[in-house]
């Protein structure tokens, strides 16, 4: 009886520890896994998904990332110029170490197109909706990112999520809208960070200033809206590494 007992104990922790793992490594990708059509990753607090979806009347799938509680509000699509057409789809790391989207037919879909590369990569989706790459032999710090998505944005701005220029690396982020409902390429309309003697925000219709907010005031952009104020401070960082903006929640 003791040893059935201790078998019976041996058994459910290990059933235990398998759950443990499979839930940690729900919002990640290993060179050992993939996804594919149908499957996803979720952020550890269930914020945000990763997976394949179609917009509203379209056959065509993309990769994105969106709202778990909310799934028609997708905040990031990887591949928004190179639609998928073949089921036979996977996201999955290359002999390099970029995260790539690998068709059964027609081969590397969309890449993240990294140029270090990674000895232990792994790409994670975090709490904040951003997908990243980072070495896993380095630790769980924003200085061992290889590549995040943040830094090519779409349509939404996340909290955490930077406008402007990185200026080490000659990187612009800006928002992008979709082309339309159908259709996530990159439409007319763009919303930068425009750097002159004192930055504002701006949205371009194709080259054509649309409207900007006022200049920075040393605590927020003038004439902007001011209702997210007190849930949220805004953040402008002028450095020779970076000139950004972002929004981040009060502590």
């Amino acid at each position: 009886m003791e040893i059935n007992l201790l078998h019976i104990y041996i058994f459910s922790s290990l059933i235990f520890l398998l759950r443990m793992e499979l839930s940690l490594a729900a919002d990640t990708i290993t060179p050992e896994t993939f996804i594919r059509d149908g499957e996803k990753l979720v952020s550890s607090s269930q914020r945000f998904e990763l997976g394949f979806f179609s917009p509203r009347n379209s056959k065509n799938r993309y990769l994105g990332v969106w709202y778990k509680k909310i799934p028609d509000t997708v905040v990031w699509v990887a591949n928004r110029n190179s639609p998928i057409f073949n089921p036979n789809t996977a996201l999955t790391f290359s002999n390099n170490g970029n995260l790539v989207l690998l068709s059964q037919r027609n081969g590397i879909i969309w890449s993240s197109n990294m140029s270090r590369k990674a000895e232990n990569p792994i790409a994670q989706l975090l709490d904040t909706g951003n997908l990243v790459i980072r070495d896993n032999s380095s630790g769980h710090t924003t200085e061992s990112y290889l590549w995040q998505s943040f830094d090519y944005p779409t349509d939404s701005l996340l909290e955490g999520m930077k406008l402007g220029w990185d200026l080490k690396n000659g990187l612009e982020r800006y928002l992008s809208s979709w082309e339309s409902t159908d259709d996530p390429s990159p439409g007319n309309f763009t919303f930068r960070l425009v750097i002159q003697v004192i930055p504002k925000l701006c949205a371009y219709n194709g080259s054509v200033e649309y409207t900007c907010t006022g200049p920075w005031n040393g605590v927020a952009f003038g004439a902007a809206p001011t209702y997210t104020s007190f849930l949220y401070e805004q953040v402008l960082v002028q450095s020779k590494d970076e000139i950004s903006f972002w929004y981040e929640s009060y502590n």
